[in-house]
């Protein structure tokens, strides 16, 4: 069933794939509008740093629970539960908010539940993709990915800013509902293949314990694999420098370069653009045969472009605007390359729990890089950090093609030989 699927993926795929596209579109625009939501009725940088940080906890300590439940259950369906979840909660904050009741924690609410069903619908959309798409076109498809990331990260701002100016913020959170009924009618049709599984073993208490069980296999398969544990020591380092940088875009902007607010906006269209343009490029090139190496390419080019922004004179702001391009076009090629290595390497009935325990490694070091890089930004003025982290960045790129377990990861198909136990029930 897997081949004769995959021999004709497209149609099915992208299906799904533009169920989704609007589903993205509504929950960015609702993302943008409850976030202005808070600015205009608090004005407290306090509200919108929590706001945040319940926007991050639930993908850092329930990712590693996702990951094993969608490796346990019917990845489709869980899709299906996550899109409506997230609808009913958002019907939930219209009524409130036409009720006129709706303060700054009903803000965090949603979020907190919007947050919650992405951690399982995330690992799910990805590890259904390894076994709908053909392996030579996994890279192109997560090239598309980065495409429509950067198509909304660019067109989400205004035109949610335009929607507000023209209709009330029920009507935009009634969008995220349609959108979200779109997304679970285009599930509804179509067939997800679903990795094969040795039969669990009966018994209530023993399907309650095996979820924890499942979860430290995942940690198991990750560590005995040096390769994967290796990418997962890179990316988390990434993040820890990367973030700040792009947390810290509004004072180089206005405080280097003596930029406005249109500024800001110009760079964050910068990335944005370069965002798109590097996931079309991947789209259609796919990569270096070994994908991996397009990866360490891309942390060398976002290196090269943080660097030109910390050295950039005060009066080149244009140069900023070329270096975050830069710095967008090589996010797409480390990222998507990454994705597709690990949908083709790891095995299908891991990918939930290798995705989740990825993802929350490296959002878990936001909160961390922050309050590292606040102080020696305030201690040393803020270009120092993107200085800081563009050679991070190089090095790291430069130093993993040294690393056999890293530029070979895609030779060592399955992984490693330590992946069970004995004893363990299989996911």
């Amino acid at each position: 069933m897997r081949e004769e699927l995959r021999s004709n993926w497209k149609p099915p795929f992208f299906t799904i794939w533009i169920g989704q596209a609007f589903s993205l579109l509504g929950s960015s625009l609702v993302q943008f509008a409850l976030i202005w939501w808070l600015t205009e009725s608090t004005g407290s940088a306090t509200v919108l740093a929590t706001a945040t940080l319940v926007g991050l906890l639930p993908t850092i300590f329930v990712g590693p629970i996702a990951g094993a439940l969608v490796d346990r259950r019917n990845r489709r369906v869980l899709m299906i539960v996550a899109d409506a979840v997230i609808a009913l909660a958002t019907v939930g904050l219209t009524l409130i908010f036409m009720a006129g009741r709706m303060n700054a924690w009903h803000v965090y609410a949603i979020m907190f539940i919007r947050a919650l069903a992405g951690g399982f619908h995330w690992p799910a959309m990805l590890a259904s993709t390894s076994l709908m798409v053909p392996e030579e076109q996994l890279t192109r498809v997560a090239g598309l990915n980065q495409t429509l990331n950067g198509i909304m990260s660019i067109l989400a701002p205004p035109l949610g800013a335009l929607l507000l100016s023209i209709m009330p913020l029920q009507s935009i959170l009634a969008i995220d509902v349609g959108t979200a009924l779109i997304a679970i009618v285009s599930l509804f049709f179509i067939h997800i293949p679903q990795p094969q599984r040795e039969p669990a073993k009966s018994g209530e208490e023993e399907k309650k314990a095996s979820v924890w069980k499942d979860v430290c296999a995942g940690l198991r398969y990750v560590r005995a694999w040096p390769g994967l544990l290796a990418i997962l020591v890179l990316g988390t380092l990434g993040n820890l420098l990367f973030n700040p940088a792009f947390s810290l875009l509004p004072l180089l902007v206005t405080g280097h370069f003596g930029g406005q607010a249109i500024h800001l906006a110009w760079a964050d269209m910068a990335a944005g653009i370069g965002v798109v343009l590097g996931g079309l490029i991947l789209s259609a090139w796919g990569g270096f045969r070994r994908r991996i190496l397009t990866t360490l390419m891309g942390f060398v080019g976002i290196g090269v472009g943080l660097l030109i922004a910390g050295l950039a004179p005060a009066q080149t702001f244009w140069l900023a605007l070329g270096s975050l391009f830069i710095v967008g076009m090589a996010i797409s090629m480390v990222d998507g390359p990454l994705l597709a290595v690990i949908q083709t390497v790891v095995s299908p009935e891991m990918q939930g729990r290798v995705f989740t325990l990825l993802g929350s490694a490296a959002k878990a070091t936001s909160p961390l890089s922050l309050l590292i890089a606040g102080p020696v930004a305030d201690r040393f003025g803020v270009r120092v950090w993107y200085i800081i982290a563009g050679i991070g960045s190089v090095l790291m790129g430069v130093v993993a093609l040294f690393v056999p377990a890293i530029v070979h990861l895609e030779d060592d198909r399955g992984g490693s030989t330590a992946i069970k136990e004995p004893g363990d029930q299989a996911p």
